[in-house]
């Protein structure tokens, strides 16, 4: 089977830190794995390849079309198990499975290059296309059906607290304005809407990006989907167990980054003047290394891994 070092074949999809993540991950060959974001089954092919005949693979997604791609990976190899759904279902899985906790997650968030450049999903405002943006087309609102009901008020606090978007109020306004002389059902109407009420364009950078992200982003539930996995993963990673996070966006990376520094704290809000040992402190996870980001042959190669940071801890032992 191929190492697939940088790009998957499917779409021609580039896996962002895709050596850095595994051999992080990876700390026993024989172990139970998890690829809570299987996408176009980059960083799941590499982890196959580092596994042993006893090792297993369990890939989770939303994307009803990752999972035609997970389905051919399952038929090559029996190692690897696809399931349909989000990360946070992963204990439901696992008792399916009848894993009683696994060696490793990864995390590898956002969207996926093949969704970015699918006209038809809706993610992006390079291409018109119908305004969906779900991960899951299956199910849930899409955002232009989120648009036509949301108030104002939600429409600028999503574009503000998700997107970091300070004309919020102002483009929540025109958007609201415009869907009442004609639905907003297309990226492009979308785009140009935002476009027109962003007073103060960022070099380099479209002014709907910003707009674009908050709504996907809430559509899909990205951040808190994410808090609840990482809630979820003390009790099913096993003793030293890996947890591998890959985050795009500064929000995703902020929640990863204090769960895992706390975590590693432990019970750090214990009055400081008192006298605790350090296994009173319910210290949970160990930091492993720095924050890894891409190099600039990576970037050079992909550019859309520019922002990518990925943060990796580990489960302590109880007696430790």
């Amino acid at each position: 089977m191929s190492t697939n070092t940088l790009a998957d074949a499917p779409d021609q999809h580039l896996t962002v830190l895709l050596e850095e993540a595994v051999a992080a991950l990876v700390t026993n060959p024989d172990g139970c794995y998890v690829d809570g974001t299987f996408g176009r089954g980059g960083h799941s092919r590499h982890l196959l390849s580092q596994l042993a005949a006893k090792g297993q693979l369990m890939g989770i997604d939303k994307d009803p079309r990752a999972l035609e791609t997970a389905a051919e990976l399952a038929k090559e190899d029996e190692r690897f198990t696809i399931c349909h759904g989000s990360f946070i279902q992963l204990a439901e899985f696992l008792k399916e499975k009848g894993w009683t906790g696994v060696n490793g997650i990864l995390l590898d968030l956002g969207v996926s290059s093949p969704q970015l450049d699918d006209a038809s999903r809706g993610f992006s405002f390079m291409k018109d296309g119908p305004l969906d943006m779900r991960m899951d087309t299956s199910r849930g609102l899409s955002a232009a059906e989120w648009l036509a009901k949301a108030t104002e008020v939600e429409i600028s606090d999503v574009l503000y607290h998700l997107g970091e978007e300070r004309h919020s109020r102002r483009m929540a306004r025109a958007l609201v304005k415009a869907r009442q002389e004609e639905p907003i059902t297309r990226t492009s109407q979308l785009a140009e809407i935002v476009k027109a009420a962003n007073p103060s364009w960022e070099k380099h950078k479209h002014p709907a990006t910003r707009a674009f992200q908050a709504i996907r982003i809430h559509i899909n539930r990205e951040l808190d989907d994410l808090k609840d996995l990482l809630d979820q993963a003390m009790d099913l990673l096993l003793p030293g167990g890996r947890l591998v996070v890959i985050s795009f966006h500064s929000l995703e990376d902020r929640i990863v980054k204090r769960f895992m520094r706390d975590a590693a704290r432990g019970d750090a809000h214990l009055p400081p003047d008192m006298p605790f040992r350090q296994d009173q402190l319910n210290i949970t996870l160990k930091l492993v290394g720095k924050a890894v980001k891409p190099t600039a042959e990576e970037i050079a190669h992909n550019p859309r891994s520019r922002s990518a940071v990925m943060r990796v801890a580990e489960k302590l032992n109880k007696e430790n």
